[in-house]
């Protein structure tokens, strides 16, 4: 098995060109499962096959629980890329965080604006040792820096397409 290293600080350098260049993509499949609904009893599974999962509703959302959610892959999603980010910044400029946690907590509730649903993120960064001005100095940079940190506060660019078969086999592709 190969050892696990972190990525290269190298991933914190400015690009300057004139268009989203793409470093990573990934696929990610959701199907509807026993109800047919892909929260209530989906599986979702990355085009890779390292990520499949069941999906349940909660039981605050009247569920039986007994798998994952939207809600909490966003957050370990959120929360991953954060500490990530924040371990770079850190290893740049020569801090030590032997200890960091990120932990996210995410609120699916009404939005007042629309009537409809809406997340709420916080980020809690625990950063034992560290002086105070260091660590808010550190987090700040790594809102800057980190992709999900940046979507939450901007919004993301993204399209829906719809694709109409005639097959349910056809609905893979």
């Amino acid at each position: 098995m190969q050892k696990l290293r972190p990525p290269p600080v190298s991933l914190l350098d400015r690009y300057s060109g004139t268009g989203f260049a793409p470093v990573y993509a990934t696929r990610v499949t959701v199907r509807g499962g026993e109800t047919g609904h892909g929260r209530a009893s989906g599986v979702a599974r990355s085009d890779d096959g390292v990520l499949q999962v069941d999906l349940r509703l909660p039981p605050a959302l009247g569920g039986p629980g007994g798998g994952t959610n939207p809600e909490q892959l966003f957050a370990a999603a959120y929360g991953a890329c954060f500490h990530g980010a924040l371990q770079l910044l850190a290893t740049r400029n020569g801090i030590a965080l032997p200890s960091c946690s990120v932990e996210v907590a995410v609120r699916l509730g009404r939005d007042p604006v629309d009537g409809h649903h809406a997340l709420q993120a916080d980020v809690t960064v625990r950063l034992p040792g560290l002086q105070q001005r260091v660590a808010e100095e550190l987090v700040r940079a790594t809102e800057r820096v980190c992709p999900y940190a940046k979507m939450v506060r901007q919004g993301i660019e993204g399209t829906v397409r719809v694709v109409v078969t005639e097959e349910a086999g056809d609905a893979a592709n």
